[in-house]
């Protein structure tokens, strides 16, 4: 397990190409897990646990991790299924989703795949409201489930999605003549929420779409019948999605002639490894981190 991740830093050269690298992990039984490596900081042993008041059930205590207190979350438990129960021979997955850090107690850690967006696949249609896959993919014969985190995440803590009254004047007081929708793509039922209440408190419509390729596919679309320019606002994008990622469908964008002028903002949960270089390569306006509804506004209120 030592040095796993020694050479995470260096994977910034999948940005762009429509790839990602899956770090794959087991919970309870056979069943193999996907974590996109950018969002892990560290795989280690299960360290010693000390339990709080009040906590929620499914967090089976905090550690001291390199001098920072870090909540461990079973997330077998919180997707509903059997705790894991020996916790000493388990692992923790320390990993960076919207501006917090945390802990992911999994059984075992397996290794790290390189695989292309677009065999990655949303879920089965039959999988109901309820499942915590993202996507999934196949691996060596066997199915792998990507999990939803951000779902996982916002049951175990509701993310804040009200903006400030002020901003929302100011961003209404910017709207002049005909209001022109906003396209989302996101894959997360949850980011999709958020995002959605945060543009209609903002007095937007919303047209929502679930990955890269049904955004490009809608945008072709709505070119087909008039300027883009003057049907939508803007596009805002997550990174992470199956088939065709934020990147891919941020340089689509670039290179269509009829899409080309439209304002992109890349909206992610991956904090902490992008930079301005990264963003004008892709060709994006602007990136912004998951999930402040006030920033999301002033967002979209600069690229008013």
């Amino acid at each position: 397990m030592a040095g796993i991740l020694d050479s995470v830093n260096q994977r910034t050269q999948l940005v762009g190409q429509n790839r990602l690298e899956l770090l794959l992990f087991k919970l309870n039984g056979r069943q193999r897990f996907g974590i996109n490596v950018f969002k892990v900081k560290e795989v280690l042993q299960c360290p010693n646990l000390t339990a709080f008041p009040q906590r929620s059930s499914v967090i089976k205590g905090v550690a001291n991790i390199r001098g920072q207190t870090i909540s461990i979350i079973d997330i077998s438990k919180a997707m509903g299924g059997r705790p894991i129960a020996e916790v000493d021979n388990s692992f923790v997955i320390i990993s960076e989703y919207n501006r917090t850090i945390q802990g992911f107690l999994v059984n075992s850690v397996e290794r790290i795949i390189n695989v292309n967006w677009e065999s990655i696949l949303p879920p089965p249609k039959g999988a109901g409201r309820s499942n915590y896959m993202t996507a999934v993919t196949e691996i060596d014969g066997e199915l792998v489930e990507i999990l939803d985190v951000e779902k996982i995440l916002d049951e175990i803590i509701p993310a804040h999605s009200v903006v400030k009254d002020e901003l929302v004047k100011e961003v209404s007081g910017l709207i002049t003549g005909e209001q022109k929708p906003i396209l989302i793509a996101d894959d997360s039922s949850v980011a999709r929420r958020q995002i959605h209440k945060t543009l209609v408190n903002l007095g937007f419509e919303v047209i929502v779409t679930e990955n890269g390729r049904l955004a490009l596919n809608k945008l072709k679309e709505l070119a087909a019948i008039g300027p883009i320019n003057e049907q939508l606002s803007m596009v805002i994008s997550d990174v992470e999605m199956p088939e065709m990622d934020g990147y891919t469908l941020t340089a689509e964008i670039r290179n269509n002639p009829s899409l080309k002028d439209l304002h992109v903002i890349l909206h992610t949960s991956l904090s902490g490894v992008f930079n301005k270089a990264l963003i004008e390569k892709v060709g994006a306006n602007d990136f912004i981190a998951k999930f402040h509804p006030d920033e999301l506004a002033t967002a979209v209120k600069g690229a008013l």
